[in-house]
């Protein structure tokens, strides 16, 4: 390493000031050019620890690289990316993309004004959640309904509620971990209420939660296990069982559903979901499920069921921390009259359309873009099956029929074309199989096959 070439990087200050970066200085402030300048400074560092030569600063070549720093500061930290992966729900990448009613109307009150908390017709104060309760309602059969940020505050709340300083008995196979550490059993005791485990990872029956209660007893707790199945040798008592003996005991049965589904999706040949409506018809008193997962809608956490029990929920000061934004409760609403006639969700919602995409479809689909992307110079493009799944927790053990799109550019490895296609704006997400750069078409869109083109043509043409 020759310490000499270090010595000769100029100061901050001297290259901000510097009649090279002249041009710059109309359209940036002296702050984001030294803030670019610094980061450039440590990357020439780097490079020069590493054997590498000094740059002439005062060259149109780093001049240009300045710009480039400045205008990469400059974007959005969250910005839009284009999901090639096959994984519908995607718990990184924001999980359920939203219907277009649904961004319409977000747009629309954040444009300004709403009446989120306001009675138009009364001209008084209202409640945010009347916005959506009798949606809700009429599209679960329960009889009251609250929205939360998201589905374990709307969990925490139920146990705040219902079982403070009381217990809850839950299955030994119910205790599950998901997404973030996000377990059940600190759930219950973060707020305050005592676990009761019964039965075995495998099996519980329905005598292992009757022989738990005691007089301490406040809540029989459900959980859908989400993100695995347990399969072969296993048992455990119907929902009309848990009710029936909930209610014999004067205590409430409460079911996390997790993702929460309002359509049946068996009934497409897509896994064995529960839906909301069948929890509710089978006497649970309280469920809690997701706004954007399988509903299709943004993220928030649902609790429907008995109206006793939602105006305790109402009442409970937790309640205002997790409450929902104006944009949250817009998107939702506009998500759940998708699922009334005469709209039909498995097309209008884009999570059901994905889900439920025919593998002919989707080949089809993936012919189209080969067919284009082979007009690119440099690009090679083939299809082949590939499988898919739903995502974020929700059918476990489910694959989808799908066509991934195998991408080769020049002498790029998969590895290497992958990272250049994250690095494009927007960027897209796909993944390697053996070595191979894929792009699943279940979960792409039309608009996005401009964008993928242009990335490829951008990428071929610098390879």
């Amino acid at each position: 390493m020759d310490k000499k070439l270090f010595r000769q990087i100029p100061q901050v200050g001297e290259l901000a000031a510097s009649p090279a970066l002249s041009p710059l200085r109309d359209g940036w402030s002296q702050t984001e050019i030294v803030g670019a300048l610094r980061a450039l400074l440590d990357s020439v560092r780097a490079d020069l620890g590493s054997g590498g030569a000094l740059p002439d600063f005062a060259s149109d070549g780093f001049v240009a690289d300045v710009e480039a720093e400045l205008q990469a500061k400059k974007r959005l930290n969250l910005r839009r990316v284009i999901n090639g992966t096959g994984i519908i729900i995607h718990t990184n990448l924001g999980r359920a993309p939203l219907a277009p009613q649904a961004i319409e109307a977000m747009q629309d009150v954040a444009q300004g004004y709403a009446n989120i908390e306001y009675d138009l017709e009364a001209g008084r104060r209202g409640s945010r959640y009347d916005h959506i309760r009798d949606l809700l309602c009429e599209l679960t059969g329960a009889e009251d309904a609250v929205v939360v940020n998201n589905c374990a505050a709307a969990v925490t709340i139920a146990m705040a509620t219902f079982a403070r300083d009381r217990e809850v008995v839950v299955s030994r196979g119910e205790l599950v971990e998901i997404g973030g550490s996000f377990r059940v059993p600190d759930v219950i005791s973060q707020n305050g209420a005592r676990l009761r485990e019964v039965g075995t990872t495998n099996k519980t029956h329905l005598a292992d939660y009757e022989r738990a209660i005691g007089g301490e007893t406040a809540v029989l707790l459900r959980t859908h296990t989400s993100n695995y199945r347990l399969v072969g040798f296993t048992a455990k008592p119907s929902l009309n069982e848990l009710a029936n003996l909930a209610h014999a005991n004067d205590l409430i049965l409460v079911e996390d559903l997790g993702s929460g589904t309002l359509v049946d999706l068996a009934a497409h040949g897509i896994g064995d979901e529960p839906t909301v409506s069948h929890s509710i018809r089978s006497g649970v008193d309280l469920v809690t499920f997701s706004g954007d997962k399988l509903l299709g809608g943004p993220q928030c956490g649902v609790l429907v069921g008995k109206a006793d029990l939602i105006a305790q929920v109402r009442k409970n000061p937790l309640l205002r921390a997790m409450r929902s934004d104006k944009l949250s409760l817009a998107a939702l609403e506009a998500t759940l009259r998708l699922y009334r006639p005469p709209h039909d969700p498995l097309n209008d919602v884009p999570v059901l359309r994905m889900l439920t995409a025919s593998a002919e479809d989707l080949a089809e689909n993936a012919g189209a873009l080969v067919a284009d992307l082979g007009q690119v110079p440099g690009v090679s493009a083939q299809t082949l099956p590939i499988p898919s799944e739903a995502g974020g927790g929700s059918l476990p053990g489910v694959q989808l029929d799908s066509t991934g799109i195998a991408l080769s550019v020049g002498d790029l490895t998969g590895k290497a074309l992958i990272a250049r296609l994250r690095a494009n704006e927007p960027a897209i997400i796909g993944r390697i199989v053996d070595d191979q750069a894929i792009l699943d078409v279940r979960t792409l869109t039309p608009g996005d096959v401009d964008d993928i083109a242009a990335a490829l043509m951008a990428i071929s043409e610098s390879a």
